[in-house]
Parts: C-alpha cells; sequence; structure tokens
C-alpha cells in the first residue's frame, strides 16, 4: 500500500518518463471541436485512450451521430478494438458519450514493470486515434 504522497509521486514520475520516453504534441483538448477531447488514463488497476464528448446533449449527440457513421472506418482502418459507448458514466455521475481503447492486460500505475506496456501502448493508440481524427475531423465538426 501506498501513501498519497508515493503515490502522486508515482503518476508523476510515469508521466514525466512518458513525456521523456514520447517526446510529442499530442491533441488531447486542442481539437478545434467544442467539447471534444482526447484523454490517456492510467491508474492502479487500467489503462486506456479516448475520445471524450461532454459538451450539452445537442452537441453531443449531433457530434456522436458523425462518429457512429465513421465507425466502420475507425474499425476497419485504425483501431479494430475501440468501443463505443454513447452513455457513459463519470465517477462523478456526469454523462458524456465515449470512444475508448483499453489495454487488455493487467497494469498499475504503482508498478514500474507495466510503464513501458502502458508507454507503447499510449503512443500506438493514440497516435493511431489522432490519425483518424486528422483525416475526418471536417466531418466531425461539420
Amino acid at each position: 500500500m501506498f501513501s498519497k504522497e508515493e503515490s502522486r509521486k508515482l503518476r508523476e514520475d510515469f508521466w514525466i518518463s512518458f513525456g521523456k520516453s514520447f517526446p510529442r504534441k499530442w491533441l488531447l483538448y486542442n481539437t478545434k471541436i467544442k467539447g471534444l477531447s482526447f484523454k490517456f488514463y492510467f491508474d492502479t488497476k487500467k489503462a486506456f485512450v479516448s475520445l471524450d464528448l461532454e459538451d450539452d446533449l445537442e452537441n453531443r449527440i449531433n457530434c456522436w451521430e458523425k462518429l457512429e457513421a465513421l465507425k466502420g472506418i475507425l474499425h476497419s482502418e485504425y483501431l479494430p478494438d475501440a468501443i463505443y459507448e454513447e452513455e457513459f458514466y463519470l465517477d462523478n455521475g456526469k454523462e458524456i458519450s465515449r470512444i475508448y481503447i483499453p489495454l487488455e492486460q493487467k497494469v498499475s500505475i504503482h508498478n514500474k514493470n507495466t510503464w513501458r506496456d502502458v508507454m507503447e501502448f499510449f503512443f500506438e493508440k493514440m497516435s493511431l486515434f489522432e490519425a483518424f481524427f486528422e483525416e475526418y475531423r471536417d466531418i466531425i465538426k461539420s
């Protein structure tokens, strides 16, 4: 068991190490589409990359319909394991729409032995996610 401070330090060390190992500018919140962002997630039990829609319901539905229409392309040309969840609830109870790719092995941000696998997974999957987004941004944005 780790103290809060030890846990915080491990998280900080992971993200610093990831940035140094795979230096590049990620899109994340800079998509130029209101409410649409990319996220990396890594905790003591799982890791995934996601595209989250957190805007008001009308804009979320509009954007989601376009992403649904592109689902075949995303699956066939970029990320065959992408999971679409139109209604996804965050820990705080907020409802969003999410497309995500989980890492299918047991990992923990507290276990440095799993860090390399997570970093490689993050780099590979987020690069593909961003390539898809760049190719179809105008359709998603319209």
